[in-house]
């Protein structure tokens, strides 16, 4: 590997934070805002944005959701209406006091999250259980005001998407919660190679103002959690702050039952450090902007560029994201760049490989080289890409399989996580007892595994309620 290349890159191995910094500047992802905490997604970072955004938007739809937009700023009054959501918020929410050259009358919050804005509206909406269920989302910003900033972790303003709905009943809604908790892992599986941690949050770690959340947690390489995604069945609390209520069959009013769920631009940042290397990027194909680079080897020679033209015209019209580089930068420039941005298929076509019908095909999960007939080159990429897919998310898995320790002992427990793993104990469900865990070592509580009442709490020794993953977080 070139010396110079290495040295662009922090230690991905004794100096993790500062590799991944290295990477998503380096690699042209993202740049920071001139306001602190805020950041410039540039195309290359927007790109997976995008896919994820298609992916999930089909999803959606299949599923009778529809796309909506709601407006960016949201009287304070209608944040306080639900006490424990604007408890939980308050620390973050950015508000407007002037504008138009005078004091308002009422304070504007930047919305944190649409809750509050969207209940509102559906109010207004639903008048009858023919109107029911509600199922809208939408594709916006926010704004949370945070301490401590790293793009796309945890940033002052940032992008996702944010459902909302009101159904008839509290098992729709519970069904609702769970069923978009499934999208969402299937999307990070499916697109993105990255297996997750799915279930229901403790009652310390739910969403402000819900009955219930559910979340999945992705397992970064230096072994701390990412909260890749939520969904949070809120019941009836939010239909009654806000007075959704509708005519039911027997004509009698009553609540809905509402739910929300989001992911952000933050699953990029999970992209980056579920599969970089100390090369840099590793991206899966389903989700890579670039799927392959096509690199002219001795371009100045006749019919190279040529033949680069007709394989990446090809490779186009069947629907691969494919780059050529006809550059004047040095073939092993170019090698250096496109692996660092992770581009899972490098393609060399040079003189002798025309000679022979064939280009030299370059993975970027394993480095290996293969020869691909250029009568068959579109076929055998997409085979290849297929298996470099499955490769990603096999490793992913098998990473995720062995960072996972099983103890009921505290001592244990903390080592575990203190040395890049999550540990699965069981814990008696008291808020307090697991605040003084916190408290002592940073550790928190993932997700839930499962229900269990046969054991005994790995802190305080009172019976347990549940086996629970416990770990550090981003």
């Amino acid at each position: 590997m070139n010396k110079q290349f290495v040295n662009e890159l922090a230690d991905i191995k004794t100096n993790f934070a500062q590799w991944y910094t290295d990477v998503i500047l380096k690699t042209d992802m993202v740049d920071y805002g001139p306001v602190k905490g805020t950041m410039v997604i540039k195309p290359y970072g927007y790109a997976i944005w995008e896919n994820i955004q298609q992916y999930l938007d089909k999803e959606f739809k299949k599923r009778g959701v529809q796309n909506a937009y709601f407006p960016l700023l949201i009287p304070e009054s209608y944040l306080k209406r639900e006490a424990e959501h604007v408890k939980g918020f308050a620390p973050e929410v950015a508000v407007v006091t002037y504008a138009g050259g005078e004091e308002l009358a009422e304070k504007l919050v930047i919305r944190p999250t649409s809750e509050t804005i969207i209940c509102e509206m559906y109010a207004k909406w639903i008048k009858s259980y023919r109107d029911l269920p509600m199922v809208m989302n939408q594709w916006c910003n926010v704004m949370r005001w945070e301490k401590t900033t790293r793009p796309f972790l945890r940033t002052s303003e940032f992008l996702w998407q944010e459902g909302h709905t009101v159904q008839a009943n509290e098992e729709d809604a519970e069904r609702d919660t769970q069923e978009m908790l499934k999208v969402y892992s299937d999307c990070l599986k499916n697109l993105m190679a990255i297996p997750t941690l799915t279930g229901r949050k403790t009652e310390k770690e739910k969403f402000a103002g819900a009955v219930a959340t559910y979340g999945m947690e992705a397992l970064m390489k230096d072994g701390k959690c990412l909260q890749a995604g939520t969904t949070h069945n809120l019941g009836q609390n939010f239909a009654k702050a806000s007075n959704i209520r509708f005519l039911n069959k027997n004509g009698e009013l009553e609540y809905g039952y509402s739910t929300s769920w989001g992911v952000s631009t933050r699953l990029i940042g999970a992209l980056v450090m579920v599969h970089g290397d100390e090369r840099g990027l590793r991206m899966p194909p389903n989700i890579a902007p670039i799927q392959a680079v096509i690199i002219p080897i001795a371009n100045h020679k006749t019919g190279v560029n040529e033949k680069c033209e007709e394989i990446y015209k090809k490779l186009i019209e069947n629907n691969i994201r494919v780059k050529l580089d006809n550059s004047d930068n040095t073939p092993g420039w170019k090698f250096n760049e496109y692996e660092m941005k992770g581009v899972p298929v490098r393609l060399e076509i040079g003189p002798r490989d025309i000679e022979n019908n064939v280009l030299t095909a370059v993975r970027r999960d394993t480095h290996e080289k293969t020869q691909i007939g250029l009568d068959n080159v579109v076929e055998e990429l997409k085979n290849l890409m297929q298996d470099i897919q499955s490769n990603m998310l096999a490793q992913a898995e098998e990473n995720l399989k062995a960072s996972i320790v099983e103890t009921n002992d505290f001592d244990k427990m903390v080592d575990a996580v203190n040395n890049g793993k999550v540990a699965l104990s069981y814990h008696c469900g008291n808020i307090e007892c697991e605040e003084e865990i916190q408290q002592k070592t940073s550790i928190k509580t993932r997700v839930i595994h499962s229900y269990d009442e046969q054991n005994k709490c790995v802190y305080c020794n009172k019976p347990s309620k549940y086996r629970v993953y416990f770990g550090k977080q981003y």
